[in-house]
């Protein structure tokens, strides 16, 4: 983010000044999302406060970046129409042991709302058959239990038994080529996101991630009739206001709501 910036602020921190500051982050302002700004204001404070630690630039001139702001719940969700969430689970056309891996990693994400971390996570033994149901270790470590519908489970299934390599690895979801281990991190599974999105010619998706799927089958559910204590309850919310910022989707019941506009036409 720096590197960015510094064309604009110039080659010599003892010109730098409050004016080319502003000027220079404002620029390059109107080119980034309102999240990315904000990550910005604070890595370029920090860059001008070791500038004047170390005795490069004059003192107090972080205090030149101007503040962002950013109301909480303000953006729309990222999410897609059903049917374009039913076009990439079937984009992958279960004739390789990757179309298979793919298949059930993807209806994990859509079905049960899970995070990317989840998935890349989950282990052959989170998975109780008897019962239908799957554990699921979220971001603060607490242990859920969810109920496992029964494409999901047939997708996963298919996998273990004619897509997943015979290694020893507990770890459900591993790489498609030897060595056959474990994803590292959970972009892995934003990738295979971006790869199905690709596959079923969805075009300018509104982003790429797994969180795709998770804000998709939230807005769906919601819009299907479930509550928010519903919807809160399968994406493992502590708090009803992080599932409220999905009810700014539900245009069904937003309408039964909505005032005519006072002014003219």
């Amino acid at each position: 983010m720096i590197k960015r910036l510094l064309p604009a602020l110039g080659e010599d921190p003892q010109a730098f000044s409050a004016a080319t500051i502003r000027a220079a982050f404002r620029a390059e302002a109107q080119r980034c999302s309102p999240s990315h700004t904000r990550t910005m204001t604070s890595a370029l404070r920090g860059y001008l406060r070791f500038l004047a630690a170390s005795g490069l630039c004059r003192p107090g001139l972080d205090q030149a970046v101007p503040p962002v702001l950013q109301w909480r719940l303000a953006a729309l969700p990222r999410y897609l129409p059903s049917t374009d969430v039913e076009r990439m689970i079937a984009s992958c056309d279960l004739d390789t042991p990757l179309d298979r891996r793919d298949r059930a990693a993807l209806l994990l994400l859509a079905r049960l709302g899970l995070r990317a971390g989840d998935v890349c996570g989950l282990r052959l033994d989170d998975f109780d058959w008897a019962v239908g149901a799957v554990r699921v270790c979220g971001k603060s470590r607490r242990s859920v239990r969810l109920p496992l519908p029964q494409d999901v489970g047939d997708a996963v299934l298919a996998y273990i038994e004619n897509g997943r390599p015979p290694v020893t690895e507990d770890r459900l979801f591993l790489r498609s080529k030897a060595p056959y281990r474990p994803f590292t991190t959970s972009s892995s599974i934003s990738y295979i996101v971006a790869r199905a999105l690709r596959q079923a010619g969805i075009e300018d998706p509104p982003s790429k991630g797994a969180g795709l799927l998770r804000h998709s089958a939230a807005t769906t559910m919601l819009r299907a009739g479930a509550t928010l204590e519903a919807v809160g309850a399968v994406l493992r919310h502590r708090s009803l206001d992080m599932t409220a910022h999905y009810a700014k989707v539900d245009v069904t019941m937003l309408e039964t709501i909505a005032q005519p506009w006072p002014g003219e036409a």
